[in-house]
Order: structure tokens, then sequence, then C-alpha cells
């Protein structure tokens, strides 16, 4: 008979066990994914510039091991939270296997509100200029895909962004389908830089390989300070003058040091999308 000391001791081995697990399949899954290449919002490379955004490759490994947890503030470090707390609920799980059918009208004009612990953050879209992005938000947040995640990745040196739009929260999470690159001769990206107020897509396109090109899926990047950037990722909209304050609370209060298994820099501020509204006008 298992005496109860032994039980104990049994089910601690058994957690270490599963832990050592846990962070063996991470380690693994960041070295997949920084073999293809170094992510532009986590990374650059110093010399070559070469740059990647870190975005939604269709079908991902699989893990939806946090996709259905409720959310919760993150650790912070120095800086103090200027955020609210979370609204009550949970991230979706739904996935599709494929691009929803093209029902905007490319004429009219759309707006997005994302609604986040930090404030509102409005944003023009650019229905007529990348109509496949803005016909699949408008249908993402038509079935509550973006509420109650969290903007996983801020970065402050070099490339200024805030990247949200992960159900995971990991840089890892999509809606299972990819869409096409669109609008990459905006007028507004000027000399290899992606201006302020700029919302676009992010992806997996590899300039040094030329591989990865229509791979977004749902994750997107606010600018909030000129940034460098090669004209890889779709530009979709622009944030309101209002919605750039709530941009500029969050920098300011920073990003934590780089996760080192995965490299992303989450930001100090609890940054969840309460709801996300497109509405035709």
């Amino acid at each position: 008979m298992v005496s109860q000391e032994q039980r104990r001791r049994q089910l601690a081995r058994e957690k270490f066990l599963r832990q050592q697990q846990r962070r063996t399949d991470a380690r693994r899954k960041a070295r997949m994914r920084n073999s293809v290449v170094a992510s532009v919002l986590g990374v650059t490379v110093i010399g070559s510039l070469a740059l990647y955004t870190t975005g939604v490759l269709k079908g991902d490994d699989g893990s939806k091991s946090n996709a259905n947890a409720e959310v919760t503030p993150s650790p912070t470090s120095e800086a103090p939270d200027p955020c609210e707390k979370p609204a009550a609920g949970k991230v979706k799980t739904a996935t599709w296997k494929k691009e929803p059918e093209l029902t905007i009208d490319k004429s009219a004009k759309y707006t997005m509100k994302l609604a986040t612990t930090c404030g509102d953050i409005d944003i023009a879209l650019k229905a007529s200029a990348a109509p496949h992005t803005v016909n699949s938000f408008n249908f993402l947040a038509g079935k509550g895909f973006f509420d109650h995640t969290k903007c996983h990745r801020l970065t402050d040196a070099n490339i200024y962004v805030l990247q949200c739009g992960d159900p995971q929260g990991t840089g890892m999470g999509g809606p299972g389908y990819t869409i096409p690159d669109e609008n990459l001769k905006d007028t507004s990206l000027k000399g290899g830089v992606y201006p302020a107020g700029t919302v676009a897509m992010a992806n997996q396109y590899n300039a040094q390989t030329k591989e990865g090109r229509n791979t977004g899926g749902s994750q997107f990047f606010l600018v909030y300070q000129d940034s460098q950037l090669p004209a890889d990722y779709t530009p979709f909209g622009t944030v309101s003058e209002a919605g750039m304050k709530v941009l500029k609370k969050i920098a300011d209060a920073g990003a934590e040091p780089a996760d080192p298994t995965t490299g992303n820099t989450a930001p100090n501020a609890t940054v969840v999308i309460n709801k996300a509204t497109v509405t035709k006008s």
C-alpha cells in the first residue's frame, strides 16, 4: 500500500516532469520559428538590416493551450500599469479553413474601434486599397474573434509598434486561414518608413529568401512612432489622433525584458482588446 508521503512525492515528481516537458516543447517551437527568420518586431539585425515580422502561418502548430483561458494581467517590471483591468470574458477558439467571402463594399468607408483596457483606439480602414484585409477584419470582429485578446508585443527600439490580434497571445495564433498581401505601394510608405499611425498586417515574409508572401492572418501592428520597415506588410488603416494618445500611453509604460524562450517583449501595460467593432459609414 502506497503511503501518503509516497503519493505526495509521486505527484510532485509528475508535476515536475510535466513542467519540464512544457519548457522543452516551448523551446522546440521557438527554435523552429527562429530557424526560418528573425522577428522584425523583436530583433533588428545590425548591418544587414534583415527585418521580419512574426505573424501567422496557416494552420499553426496546433497549440491552443492558453487560447481558452481568461485574460489576466501580465506581470509588470518597474513601470506602473496605466491600464484598467480586462472585462470579464474568454478568448474564442474558433478557426476557419478558408478566407471569408468578400462581402464588404470597397467604395464605402469603414472604421474599426478597439475598445481596450487602456482606452479606445479608432482606426480608419482602407477598404478600397486593401479589401481582402478589411473584409477579413470585418468578418473576424463580427465573430468576436479579437474580444478579450492581449496585445502581446511592444517594441521600443528601432521599430516602434504594438502588435495585437493573436488569440493565443504568443505570436503563434491565427484564424486558420491566410489573406493576400495588399497595398504595398501605398503612398504613405516613403523612404522605407511606416509612419506613426499606420496599422499593418504581420506576416511570415522573409525578405532575404523571398519566401512567405500572402501569409497574413489576424495579427496586426500599430505604429506609434515612425519606424524603418521595408514595404512588405499590408497597410490597411490609420489610427485617429485620440487613438495615438492611447498608444503613447501604452508605449510610455515600456516593455518587459525579452522572453528567453520566444524573444517576445510584452508591453508593461495590460493591453487587452475588450471589444473590436468594424462599422460601415
